[in-house]
């Protein structure tokens, strides 16, 4: 038996689907407007086609591109990571997480605060996660109580500073919110802890300390299924926080691309057979969020500089996919994920039935496939791109 690698590049979208204006993200193109304003260079990628996909500026297509290639339409409904994980993992939504365009209602402050055994909360808005850190860190710090907020994705979200606040406290505050609070109607994708340091003008969030609470998923994914036909399942980054902890046999942690891809590198040279979920974070946590062109085009160009090593760690029969959950334009106006075709590299080619893929109906088609490639019957919907 061989490995299948498969790695997220998180909020890597390469274009706004058809209904991306019922979300407010017409116009997105995440890698689009990456390389057009950056000029940024991916030579190895290029080489695998992602200048194919769709026309980018300063990664032209490729003649004969080293692997099969092409984009993913999501079919749940919504852009945030649970959904995008889920999704790819062969576990199709019929309604989106609920969301907050107005705060949460006071049903649920309040159910939290008597639970936490806190007096109040703070902001209790949509908001991205600096501003909202800049303008309540202060009061946080004089009160004690924590900046409750979430974003146009389906997040409840809990920010404190860890000198006023501890971190076990605050994970416990989410442990709380996301089994008793945050239930029912108002089952959210994810809660997350986000801790951050400093003072007045000069808060850091604390990236590396941060912990997602995702909701369990509603039915047993390509991780359980695999795990279940006696094949190992391994989880690097934030993938196993995203199915509640379920169906990995292995999860490494990580605080940084560098490490996801160290780790990525050490387990292939560990092992001969097995399934490997990889998710690099940086490019939506730390720079699609915060509207940094140049920081997604650098941790994008680190990323390239990586494939070829990754190539080389490959055995004969092993595949690797890459794509993305979702986009995380840095070019638009919001802060939030939008809602993009994400794309799709398929290495070797000569696995798939061709070498440009027909657009993807849904990104279950990786779960399809990953089950085709071990061989298996599987219960999820969609198509196999591999023979």
């Amino acid at each position: 038996m061989a490995v299948c690698y498969l790695i997220i590049i998180d909020g890597l979208g390469v274009g706004a689907q058809e209904d991306a204006h019922i979300y407010g993200d017409q116009g997105s193109n995440t890698l689009g407007h990456v390389t057009a304003r950056t000029g940024c260079r991916l030579p190895e990628l290029q080489k695998l086609g992602i200048g194919n996909i769709i026309p980018l500026d300063s990664v032209p297509p490729v003649w004969d591109p080293g692997a099969a290639y092409g984009k993913m339409r999501e079919k749940s409904p919504g852009k945030d990571s649970t959904t995008g994980h889920w999704e790819i993992a062969g576990i199709q939504l019929d309604r989106p997480f609920p969301t907050y365009e107005q705060g949460f209602p006071l049903e649920v402050i309040d159910t939290f605060c008597r639970l936490t055994g806190n007096k109040g909360v703070l902001a209790n808005k949509p908001a991205s996660g600096t501003a909202v850190i800049d303008e309540f860190g202060k009061e946080h710090q004089k009160t004690g109580m924590p900046i409750v907020y979430t974003s146009a994705d389906s997040v409840f979200q809990v920010a404190c500073d860890v000198d006023t606040v501890s971190l076990e406290t605050l994970y416990d505050w989410c442990e709380i919110a996301r089994k008793e609070v945050m239930v029912g109607k108002h089952a959210v994708g994810r809660v997350i802890a986000r801790p951050f340091t400093g003072n007045p003008g000069s808060y850091r969030r604390l990236s590396e300390q941060r912990h997602d609470y995702s909701l369990e998923p509603v039915k047993p994914a390509l991780p359980d299924f695999l795990q279940k036909q006696g094949i190992e399942t391994i989880s690097i980054g934030k993938v196993i926080d995203l199915f509640a902890d379920k169906g990995f046999n292995r999860a490494l942690r990580t605080k940084s691309n560098a490490e996801g891809i160290e780790k990525l590198l050490h387990v292939m040279k560990s092992i001969t057979e097995g399934f490997v979920f990889v998710n690099l974070i940086e490019t939506d946590q730390e720079f699609g969020h915060r509207n940094d062109i140049t920081g997604f085009a650098g941790a994008m160009e680190d990323i390239d500089r990586a494939v070829p090593e990754i190539l080389h760690a490959l055995g004969a029969d092993d595949l690797l996919i890459i794509t993305g959950d979702h986009g995380n334009d840095p070019a638009m106006p919001s802060t939030d994920h939008s809602r993009e075709f994400t794309p799709l590299l398929v290495y070797p080619g000569v696995r798939a039935s061709e070498t440009e893929l027909p657009t993807r109906e849904s990104f279950s088609d990786i779960a399809v496939s990953i089950s085709c490639f071990y061989d298996l019957d599987h219960p999820f919907p969609g198509t196999s791109f591999i023979k």
